[in-house]
């Protein structure tokens, strides 16, 4: 999720977990601490100066580590109490500042970037993928529960039903990435590919839109499709943002499949094998789930690959776009990014 998005759903969790018999002034303070706590794990951004490879490595590790929360929770709570000016101290923070922590970690853990939730014990990336990291009707159903709150700030039930309408709308999505799975398994099974591994990645606009992979060995053959659509859209220059993001998205009857190799072909896929396979790209190959080859360059030669799970058609560049460099052929590889 974007920062903004947490922050807003911590002080929605906030308002929703509200003890009814909270003295009417602590309120405001008990908001004001989820706001903070839910987005307090992104501060790891500061990683970011170190270089995009030590960024890549990171993010989305300690920071967000269920280990570690009851020690940031302590931490956050007592800078939060100072600076809010609670009476009580940071005692009476230290229960909405753990859930903002967590509601964030959560909130991580359904887009489709991976969050090491073990760390600094593991490395491992939890990750389910229904949910886009911009998402406007995840963040749309905070805002009407927030605003509803604001309405009728005396009572606590429109945070309480938006935050049951969020859950609900995450598992509606978790559905519809099953309906996405079960499309790409047909489409394994009509190309005799057993030993495929099907997977589906959630994207911008609507719930419905989906870019689903069908992966072997070699190469990736994916299909960007809406579950819910019976006709393809057309987009004219002028139509809108949204409208150039959404229409790329086919009816699963009408679904085009791309290929896009993991190494290339011909004489440069020994190039690309060797370099994929370097230590210096060792990070790369912990991150990238779904990697592709795409393309070389000369200078010093560079072989490059992108992480599918990001490739968003209508996006001018691709994120997390790596780099194997050398400036020769007995040289060692070196990772670098676009």
């Amino acid at each position: 999720m974007d920062t903004l998005t947490h922050a807003l759903s911590g002080a929605l969790l906030a308002r929703a977990t509200a003890p009814e018999d909270a003295p009417p002034r602590s309120l405001p303070r008990r908001i004001a601490a989820g706001f903070f706590a839910c987005a307090a794990p992104d501060l790891d951004f500061v990683v970011s100066f170190a270089g995009p490879v030590e960024y890549l490595a990171n993010h989305r590790g300690v920071t967000h580590s269920l280990v570690l929360l009851p020690l940031w929770a302590l931490a956050f709570s007592w800078v939060l109490a100072k600076i809010l000016r609670e009476p009580r101290g940071w005692r009476a923070l230290y229960g909405v500042t753990a859930l903002g922590l967590a509601l964030h970690i959560a909130g991580d853990v359904i887009t489709s970037y991976g969050t090491m939730v073990l760390a600094p014990l593991s490395d491992w990336r939890a990750q389910i993928g229904t949910t886009f990291i911009i998402d406007l009707w995840f963040s749309g159903i905070i805002v009407a529960g927030l605003a509803a709150s604001a309405v009728l700030r005396r009572s606590r039930w429109p945070a309480v039903a938006a935050s049951a309408v969020l859950a609900g709308y995450v598992g509606f999505q978790y559905l519809q990435k099953e309906r996405a799975l079960e499309f790409g398994g047909r489409h394994a099974r009509a190309l005799g590919l057993g030993g495929a591994t099907v997977d589906a990645q959630p994207r911008p606009v609507s719930p419905f839109n989906w870019t689903v992979f069908v992966s072997d060995a070699e190469a990736h053959r994916f299909a960007h499709v809406n579950l819910n659509r019976t006709e393809p859209r057309s987009y004219r220059p002028g139509d809108g943002f949204i409208a150039m993001l959404d229409w790329v998205y086919e009816p699963v009857s009408a679904a085009h499949w791309e290929t896009r190799t993991r190494f290339g072909e011909g004489a440069t896929k020994a190039l690309a094998q060797e370099a994929w396979n370097s230590p210096e790209m060792a990070v790369y190959r912990w991150f990238a789930d779904l990697p592709a080859f795409d393309g070389t360059s000369a200078g010093p030669t560079c072989v490059w690959f992108i992480d599918l799970r990001f490739y968003t058609p209508g996006r001018a560049t691709q994120p997390f776009r790596y780099g194997a460099c050398r400036d020769a052929p007995e040289a060692a590889w070196r990772l670098v990014p676009p």
